[in-house]
């Protein structure tokens, strides 16, 4: 199978086999980001894809679930999707779901009808990087979207049976906007109804331009106390009228929480005010990792 280039996957995605449908990401520009910087955005042919498909099928007895690489392959058009996960159902027919990086302009830019027939042919989830409910957040690391169009993306998926996995990030708004960054983003949470919500916390490498900021002073990076307080505003401010998956576990985090919301909100912000009270409950620095 051909891979070009470092390949990032949804922590979820562990098991899964990795295609590489596109190179890159299609937006690219976030400024927190380092992942795709070294690429230049392109789509595959299929029938590369679809060598390496029935090469892996010569390997691997049993697929359960295939995640489609890069970082946007929901960009390709409803007609090549469709294609991919046709030759996704001839190859691997045990295949139980299909998964794809999104942004929320993608799957906003597709019908109703659209995202109903992706369903139906195995795009089971959708993974969505938010990284913040603070429009002016967005607006300062470049993600090109808004809050509004990322509830709305949301939404439609899940009205579409896709389900969506929804990723913010701890620390992105800095010491000067960490309060806005923390409330918004809570009440986003509350709004959007995402079937699953991770928490990761912002670790920026020299390969990010935001890693020049931080450098010179002006982006002020929080402290991990105030990473934990970041965390409780955001649970203070969730009031979610579904079921909703929340996890805070990711290799970044100081502080490791799971639970469902609404039900295990009280139980979670019990957990980070024990940890407040009590740091060695955090994690050491040399436990974190991306």
């Amino acid at each position: 199978m051909t891979y070009e280039g470092s390949i990032y996957r949804p922590p979820s995605e562990a098991y899964s086999l990795i295609i590489q449908v596109t190179i890159g990401c299609s937006h690219n520009e976030c400024t927190f980001c380092e992942a795709f910087k070294a690429k230049k955005f392109r789509v595959r042919p299929f029938e590369s894809v679809l060598e390496d498909l029935r090469e892996a099928r010569r390997y691997y007895r049993h697929v359960e679930r295939i995640f489609f690489a890069d970082g946007d392959a929901m960009c390709l058009s409803t007609e090549a999707l469709l294609c991919l996960l046709g030759a996704v159902k001839d190859i691997f027919p045990e295949c139980s779901r299909v998964g794809v990086y999104s942004r929320a302009t993608q799957i906003l830019n597709k019908s109703m009808q659209d995202l109903m027939r992706l369903q139906q042919a195995g795009l089971g989830i959708v993974y969505i990087g938010a990284e913040s409910g603070s429009n002016e957040v967005l607006k300062r690391v470049k993600k090109g979207e808004t809050a509004e169009d990322i509830i709305k993306a949301v939404q439609k998926a899940e009205s579409a049976a896709i389900k969506t996995s929804v990723t913010f990030v701890l620390g992105l708004g800095s010491k000067e906007l960490m309060a806005e960054h923390a409330v918004k983003t809570g009440e986003m949470i509350s709004k959007m109804g995402a079937s699953y919500v991770g928490l990761l916390t912002l670790i920026l490498t020299p390969e990010a331009p935001l890693y020049a900021d931080a450098q010179s002073g002006d982006f002020l990076l929080i402290s991990p106390g105030e990473s934990i307080d970041e965390l409780e505003i955001i649970l203070e401010h969730t009031n979610c009228f579904k079921q909703t998956v929340l996890r805070s576990n990711h290799a970044s985090n100081w502080l490791a929480l799971k639970g469902t919301l609404p039900q295990d909100r009280d139980r979670m912000l019990g957990e980070i005010r024990a940890a407040k009270a009590d740091v060695s409950k955090l994690r050491s620095g040399f436990m974190r990792g991306l």
